[in-house]
């Protein structure tokens, strides 16, 4: 993009690297057997990935979500179910603590984290409370100087391998009531009941997260009683414009493979590209993309700046994920018998990308927010 710093051109170039040589090459063996590509996750702490947006003084790179996202679409391209276990770490888990919690935890709980000692990840949905986040019901009760929490969180990624949860609970009857926790894998009563298998993203390790009288300090709260609501609207911003980014690096990818493919593929004695309704549908997709990418970034831009409204984030989260779903499926399409099958990674980009229509905020969701926000407007202009 033209506003790209030279520190974001750099990083950039980085990820790409990076990407080619430590997610491109196992993607398919990390989808065909649902396991998760650690060794790359740790080198992403040693190059400095892990803290992208956290504060440098405990390791991490002070970036915004500007960077986030390059990061996203780069190794998108490559592996997004290892991209979304990065985004649970990074940005649902290392994010939120740099921004909400005390310098005490900061100092703790971020330099392992950011260096790839620590895994992290954050529970937010439960088995009835998907779309509803306000309406959870993990409740943490306080006793003296410690907190019993009990309940169950789904869905959540990194869930099987995480150290630290960054943890939202009830803890009064308002449906704002809504305070944060940071658990450490070992507390009494706190388990991994339930792996996930899923349709995509099957590198990204998914589980269920149980808390029967969990014992958790009153030193790991997060901020004051009822104050989680705010801190979890304004992360999901940045979620929503980052996970974006993913379906960003897969729209680019299937472009990418489309153009190629045509090129190389010949039918009744002329390259596939040579057959002007399959030009039509790459100079389409490439135009989608390149409109992807430039709604985003913009959208990330002024959100760095501060200037970004919960509705602008909510567009790029409704448009994008359904356009590179749209894509995937176009190059499918292009490449016939096999982009129906595991021989190229359109399959999988396709199965992965679907994902990103659901996770952060259904397009449901993403379509009530804009539409409310936008009628609110609309209202206060007729006066």
């Amino acid at each position: 993009m033209w506003y790209f710093s030279e520190e974001e051109k750099a990083l950039q170039e980085m990820c790409r690297d990076f990407a080619n040589k430590e997610l491109a090459p196992f993607a398919e063996k990390h989808d065909h057997e649902e396991t998760f590509n650690l060794d790359a996750f740790k080198k992403m702490g040693e190059i400095g990935l892990l803290g992208i947006t956290a504060d440098p003084k405990f390791g991490g790179s002070g970036l915004g979500a500007t960077a986030a996202t390059i990061v996203m679409e780069e190794f998108g391209k490559a592996c997004a179910g290892s991209t979304l276990s990065y985004l649970a770490h990074a940005m649902l888990c290392v994010n939120n603590i740099n921004s909400n919690a005390s310098e005490e935890q900061k100092e703790k709980y971020l330099p392992k984290l950011i260096s790839g000692e620590h895994i992290g990840c954050m529970g937010m949905s439960e088995p009835a409370y998907g779309s509803d986040a306000v309406g959870m019901q993990c409740k943490a009760t306080k006793q003296g100087e410690e907190y019993i929490i009990n309940g169950n969180k789904m869905w959540i990624t990194n869930a099987q391998y995480a150290d630290i949860v960054y943890l939202y609970t009830r803890t009064g009857s308002d449906k704002k009531d809504l305070t944060t926790f940071i658990v450490e894998k070992g507390t009494p009563g706190f388990s991994v009941s339930k792996e996930i298998h899923k349709m995509g993203m099957r590198s990204s390790p998914t589980g269920e997260l149980s808390f029967e009288n969990a014992k958790v300090s009153l030193k790991n709260r997060v901020g004051e009683e009822g104050q989680s609501v705010e801190h979890m609207m304004k992360n999901l911003e940045i979620e929503r414009l980052t996970i974006s980014g993913i379906s960003l690096g897969i729209a680019q990818a299937c472009v990418d493979q489309c153009f190629k493919y045509s090129l190389e593929r010949e039918q009744f004695g002329k390259p596939l590209g040579n057959f002007q309704m399959i030009q039509k549908m790459l100079a389409e997709m490439a135009a989608e993309t390149q409109m992807m990418r430039h709604f985003l970034y913009n959208i990330c831009y002024q959100w760095d700046k501060g200037q970004v409204s919960n509705t602008a984030a909510s567009m790029v989260k409704l448009q994008l994920p359904k356009m590179a779903t749209k894509i995937a499926l176009d190059a499918i399409q292009i490449h016939g018998g096999y982009g129906y099958s595991r021989e190229f990674p359109l399959e999988r980009m396709m199965r992965d990308n679907k994902l990103n229509e659901i996770g952060a905020g259904t397009n449901e969701v993403m379509i009530m927010i804009i539409a409310k926000n936008m009628l609110k407007e609309a209202a206060k202009k007729m006066g």
